[in-house]
């Protein structure tokens, strides 16, 4: 699509039955009574005591803005060029997980719903659709793999992500170990997922998701397998070989981005840079982009929400590739933030899952016409005309502690 066209997109009439979603966090409250509480809680949770999923948020509450007037900002575009291609909004879908449980043909209608509103939608390599059917149906969408370190496998699922036509390749770096989540095991989510009288009676108490979802699923697609992890088809969702199929991780280096550089002719992403120095190594091995990113909290509890390491790792790599974040983002105001804190791009997750889940590919588009409509304004409250115009200049740092006595006076 042409940055014209781009521009001046038209807005997607919104559902009646959609009308009352006014911020991406009402997708939240409404999937958590829609979905059973194992899956719901897979997806809101993070590991262990879910401080890093707490500071993802909290890090943007530290910032405020210093507004500027009179500056005539009828001309506003989001239009955003990222790794060679035109966007109409500086923010994409993140990759997330087992989506078609949470969602009937989740990972699908999160890629159609982006494509149509020309943003990038990040395909998770432990998804449960075919890459090949995701390809097809929505041309762009990235691909997001789990690699383990053994180098004929991962020439091997590259060769398939190549066949099926993607044009950019992410590959996660932050799963060496699998984490400790906890959570999971409390709201009774477990991989392989585990046949229970509670998953049961919480199906039959959500037969809004127990037929759309589950059922339909399952008459249409047969038992949902792990279709992606490697270039054959993986164990089916209730399998004890899951835990195989994602575990020789701990292995993967740089001798392996170094490999994956050499076979993979697209571009490259490495996802999962928290440090400077691995940010600088990603360059160094040709990656054409970073998501500075701490998997949304749910890997090593109290590792540091991306935003307060994103300044200095656009300082370090300067305009050699491009920096990217996610995690904690659930405002037009947060996008803005993390763009004038460096980041070229940002990628939103969970709330596009619960918008998934609640209202199907509409959701989805109803989710991404709320943000965008909040960064469009807020560039206006700003006094800015485009994405290029954020600095650092507009936002100013509140003292230790006062974000968070702030928001405990309201």
């Amino acid at each position: 699509m042409k940055a014209e066209q781009i521009k001046h997109s038209p807005a997607q009439p919104v559902p009646n039955a959609l009308r009352r979603y006014l911020s991406l966090d009402d997708f939240e409250i409404a999937a958590r009574r829609h979905l059973p509480r194992p899956i719901f809680g897979y997806i809101s949770g993070a590991a262990e005591r879910n401080a890093s999923l707490d500071d993802n948020q909290r890090a943007y509450s530290e910032y405020r803005f210093v507004t500027r007037v009179l500056r005539d900002v009828s001309r506003r575009t989001q239009a955003t060029t990222l790794l060679g291609k035109t966007y109409r909004a500086p923010f994409g879908i993140a990759p997330m997980g087992i989506s078609a449980l949470s969602a009937y043909r989740g990972d699908l209608v999160q890629a159609q719903a982006a494509r149509e509103a020309a943003i990038p939608m990040i395909m998770s390599g432990s998804s449960l659709i075919p890459l090949e059917t995701v390809a097809r149906e929505a041309p762009d969408t990235w691909f997001q793999a789990y690699l383990p370190g053994e180098p004929e496998k991962i020439r091997a699922l590259i060769e398939r992500v190549e066949r099926a036509g993607y044009d950019t390749l992410v590959v996660t770096v932050d799963t060496a170990v699998l984490a400790n989540r906890e959570n999971n095991i409390r709201t009774g989510f477990s991989t392989p997922l585990k046949p229970s009288i509670r998953l049961a009676w919480d199906g039959v108490t959500r037969p809004r998701w127990l037929v759309g979802t589950a059922l339909r699923t399952l008459v249409k697609h047969g038992m949902p397998h792990f279709e992606n992890s490697y270039a054959t088809r993986g164990a089916p969702i209730f399998s004890g070989r899951v835990v195989r199929d994602f575990g020789a991780k701990d292995h993967l280096n740089w001798t392996h981005v170094r490999q994956i550089r050499s076979q993979w002719k697209g571009k490259l992403v490495v996802k999962g840079i928290m440090a400077v120095e691995d940010a600088l190594a990603a360059r160094d091995h040709g990656v054409d982009g970073i998501i500075v990113s701490n998997h949304g909290g749910r890997q090593l509890d109290g590792t540091a929400a991306p935003l307060r390491v994103l300044p200095r790792i656009a300082d370090a790599v300067g305009r050699d590739m491009a920096v990217m974040i996610d995690g904690g983002i659930r405002r037009g105001t947060d996008v803005l933030k993390a763009l004038a804190l460096g980041a070229d791009f940002v990628f939103v997750g969970r709330p596009f899952n619960y918008a998934a889940s609640v209202a199907g590919k509409a959701g989805v588009a109803h989710a991404i016409g709320i943000l965008h409509a909040e960064v469009q304004r807020n560039l206006g409250l700003l006094g800015l005309n485009s994405i290029d115009e954020l600095t650092p200049d507009v936002l100013i740092r509140l003292p230790e502690g006062a974000a968070a006595s702030g928001s405990a006076s309201q």
